[in-house]
């Protein structure tokens, strides 16, 4: 029976990258605004796929998308739009190409209203990564009134493939939730506590 040490949640599987993936990088919290943007836009172009998909295309969308610099992918034109569609490396979905555009014009419009992304998105959990302290995985929700509320104040400053359950998925991912199941050893490494429910 697996310890506690090596215990992880039952969505990474046997795939050593997407286990890495949990290890490493799921929950934890991120403060850093270019990781902050490639997160948003990647969950994003994850919609109607699996997160796996997109994991095994990020390094690639890394070098094409200039290493997710906002400034660079806010200046970017139908020629260079049309590059990007032609490349097998990437989901090549028109909407979700545009939207990494879009996405960078509306993170442009909210540093020159003196916001930074970071503060601007961990101030919908108060600055604090939300612990919750699920047993099971069917507990886990898809959307929370927070999300909620994340989605509708992004898409009203012009950012784009951001519903309520793509900026869920993106809270559990850059650490503003801490999702890990009780039981799995990234859980209370992550700071979660196990109580009764």
């Amino acid at each position: 029976m697996p310890t506690i040490e090596n215990k992880r949640c039952w969505w990474c599987g046997e795939d050593p990258l997407y286990q890495a993936y949990h290890d490493n990088e799921w929950g934890v919290p991120v403060h850093d605004e270019r990781s902050l943007f490639e997160f948003l836009c990647l969950e994003g172009a994850q919609a109607g796929l699996s997160w796996i998909t997109i994991l095994r295309k990020r390094e690639h969308y890394r070098l094409v998308f200039d290493q997710f610099d906002v400034n660079k992918i806010a200046r970017y034109d139908d020629a260079k739009i049309a590059s990007l569609l032609g490349d097998a490396g990437i989901v090549r979905n028109k909407l979700k190409v545009r939207g990494f555009v879009k996405n960078a014009r509306a993170y442009l419009a909210l540093a020159e209203g003196g916001l930074s992304l970071d503060k601007y998105l961990w101030d919908f959990v108060d600055g604090r990564p939300i612990q919750n302290n699920w047993q099971s995985p069917d507990q886990v929700p898809a959307n929370t009134p927070v999300s909620d509320a994340m989605s509708k104040d992004l898409k009203k400053r012009g950012f784009t493939f951001v519903g309520s359950t793509i900026c869920y998925a993106f809270m559990q991912a850059a650490g503003l939730v801490n999702d890990h199941l009780s039981d799995c050893s990234r859980f209370a490494v992550l700071g979660g506590t196990t109580h009764s429910t």
